[in-house]
């Protein structure tokens, strides 16, 4: 290899608000460092990229555009849900990788995305150490289910926290509108298959001048069906309304998912969602009140309108430590957020091992879900206050926000062979 390297860099997993701000942190800092670094290859939908040495060209895009990532949602380059498999039980993967890198000159391994991710990153590191081939790998962290150890929290999740916050609050006040004579219940469906980080967002809607009756039930709360209809029921009798912010992955006493629908997703994770019409159908059956629900789905990840402040500015930050991470020599290494003070709110960046991220989830604490186990306590509100904090709006044109698609055009491929994924 030349002794100026070209970095890979890849999206995994789901996109988020915000994800772009790491690749524009990525591609901004990497210009600066020309001397230490040639190109870098964006690998199209994720680690599927190069594995088939299927590049992206970025310094085929314009300063512009590159700026413009900072506020475009979703995932510039694609992104994947493709994990890799052991050494062991699959060489052939790690073999294709190393050709791929040879022969691009790579010596910087970028892998952005949540916990998956992270393993699939801390295999890549390991390739000095197991097959001889220099590479630096580090993983930029990335997930709105905010479940990734080792960091305060986790980019994606501040904006998505904000969306759903102001959802509720805002469905809240429709309700209340409707309640005498319709709806009495409001049930929000939102992600977090086993932490929830996201539900606990919704309990923000309510402070001390929105006196909102909100419920929220946890994925570390078992569901307890009469327990949480008496919950209901006193709601409504006292507010006239009820509130609900359900997550997806709620379970059962016996530890099964309201809402499995026996599928699952490429990291053999099971495929869930409905939960919102589950408990919306118990409410009239139990109770006979009127309901709505909603699944915030897509919506709460995407909604880069009305992104938090303060997860832009550490989106950006995480990709940018990346980068001089790498050029510090690091490998297998995590940059991570790092609280110093609440009040007023500090935070720096960190360093994380991958052994002690990869393949590992970070639940809500219990001192985080007040006894009844339908609500969020004050050092919940003080942890999640601060992440929800600040706007940072897109430029707007004709009533819509202004996003960018890049070119994304191709790097010539070299191997003649193909690679069956």
């Amino acid at each position: 290899m030349t002794k100026r390297q070209n970095i890979f860099y890849a999206q995994s997993g789901g996109v988020t608000a915000v994800i772009n701000a790491s690749a524009c942190g990525v591609l901004e800092t990497a210009a600066k460092h020309k001397k230490a670094i040639g190109r870098v290859y964006a690998g199209r939908n994720g680690i599927i990229g190069a594995l088939t040495e299927d590049l992206i060209d970025t310094s085929r895009e314009t300063k512009q555009a590159i700026s413009a990532l900072r506020y475009t949602p979703a995932g510039a380059f694609g992104s994947c849900r493709y994990k890799l498999k052991g050494l062991n039980e699959s060489r052939a993967q790690y073999e294709r990788l190393i050709e791929v890198f040879e022969a691009h000159n790579i010596g910087y391994f970028l892998y952005n995305g949540g916990g998956d991710s992270a393993d699939t990153c801390l295999k890549v590191s390991q390739l000095s150490k197991n097959m001889g081939f220099p590479i630096q790998a580090i993983h930029i962290p990335k997930t709105v289910d905010n479940d990734l150890p080792i960091t305060d929290n986790c980019p994606g999740f501040g904006s998505v926290a904000k969306y759903i916050a102001i959802s509720t609050r805002e469905a809240s006040f429709d309700v209340a509108s409707m309640a005498k004579t319709s709806t009495k219940v409001f049930v929000l469906e939102v992600m977090g298959r086993h932490a929830g980080w996201i539900a606990a967002a919704g309990g923000m809607a309510a402070d001390s001048d929105n006196d909102i009756p909100i419920l929220i039930l946890f994925p570390e709360v078992p569901f307890e069906r009469r327990r949480f209809m008496a919950a209901v029921k006193q709601k409504v009798k006292i507010h006239g309304y009820c509130s609900v912010v359900v997550s997806e992955g709620l379970r059962d006493r016996q530890g099964g998912f309201l809402s499995d629908q026996g599928l699952h997703d490429a990291f053999g994770h099971a495929q869930l969602g409905g939960v919102a019409s589950v408990i919306s159908t118990m409410v009239k059956d139990d109770l006979g009140l009127k309901y709505h629900y909603a699944v915030a789905d897509y919506l709460q990840r995407s909604a880069r309108h009305i992104a938090s402040l303060t997860d832009v500015s550490q989106a950006y930050a995480v990709g940018q430590a990346a980068v001089e991470l790498a050029l510090r020599g690091k490998n297998s290494i995590m940059p991570s957020i790092v609280r110093t003070s609440n009040k007023p709110y500090r935070w720096r960046i960190g360093e994380a091992k991958l052994s002690r991220v990869a393949n590992r989830e970070k639940m809500m604490p219990a001192s985080f879900i007040t006894r009844d186990g339908f609500g969020i306590t004050q050092r919940c509100r003080t942890y999640l206050e601060p992440l929800m904090k600040g706007e940072d709006y897109p430029p707007y044109r004709n009533g819509l926000p202004r996003y960018v698609r890049l070119k994304n055009t191709a790097v010539p491929k070299k191997l003649k062979t193909p690679f069956a994924l």
